[in-house]
């Protein structure tokens, strides 16, 4: 039996601070090891042991691969929030936990039992606590800046964002250093690398998203999953758990 996943895409009222939501489920009546995969966002997870017990954690960025160990008879919610959410929802730096995680109070947003029942639940509590924060005043050229990142999925480079959002590269980079914990370049690799999940998932082994060519394209798989594109879009026993939440992921015209 494999483990149970599902996966909702954002109310149009918070997509551009949630990219989306997912859920995994351990029926299998044992432990069962995953890798969890760069994908550019951070993750805010509640691991709910028991029907009384819960644990909330957030994840800073993943920069390489890494393994992880689903208890037996455990269900974990997250959401996917894109990086401009940090500040503007939990307002602290996030570059202490790359590549990790740190616990957060359980009482973060109020979340009830009720709202850890289902994925949709989850994601109707999420969706009403991003939306109380829609007063708070966002920087026009961040807004701008991570707009022009995410359509793009991380294909622009540094000088052409620098000079459409008047902001110095150094200023930029800085901000991403102090911030996040990464340099603008690199991330901007890690979302091409997690934009392609989706083509991954459906068996599309071809360069896309301004790849110089299949070599590269191959390179840069290996670099950010640790196999190649044909073992990654295969997915035995689903391992690699982005890519089976990707895949169930509903269409957007849904």
């Amino acid at each position: 039996m494999k483990l149970n996943i599902q996966s909702l895409l954002p109310d149009d009222s918070i997509s551009h601070f949630v990219h989306s939501f997912w859920m995994v489920e351990n029926e299998t009546g044992n432990d069962v090891l995953g890798t969890i995969l760069p994908n550019g966002m951070v993750d805010m997870t509640i691991m709910k042991v028991n029907s009384e017990t819960w644990e909330m954690s957030i994840r800073g960025l993943d920069t390489v691969p890494s393994q992880v160990t689903i208890d037996k008879d455990v269900k974990i919610f997250s959401v996917g929030f894109k990086l401009w959410a940090v500040e503007y929802l939990f307002g602290d730096s996030i570059k202490d936990v790359l590549n990790g995680g740190k616990t957060i109070p359980n009482d973060f947003w109020n979340f009830e039992k009720i709202d850890i029942e289902t994925l949709d639940n989850f994601q109707n509590k999420v969706t009403q606590k991003i939306n109380a924060f829609s007063t708070k005043p966002i920087d026009d050229r961040k807004k701008k800046l991570f707009e022009l990142i995410y359509s793009s999925h991380g294909t622009i480079s540094v000088k052409e964002l620098s000079e459409k959002v008047f902001w110095s590269s150094r200023q930029i980079n800085r901000y991403f250093n102090q911030q996040f914990g990464i340099s603008l370049k690199e991330y901007c690799k890690i979302l091409r690398f997690g934009s392609s999940f989706k083509d991954l998932s459906e068996g599309k082994l071809f360069p896309e998203l301004n790849f110089t060519d299949q070599n590269h394209f191959i390179k840069e798989i290996k670099k950010y999953s640790g196999v190649t594109p044909k073992e990654l879009s295969k997915n035995t026993d689903e391992r690699f758990m982005d890519i089976a939440a990707i895949k169930k992921l509903p269409s957007k015209n849904d």
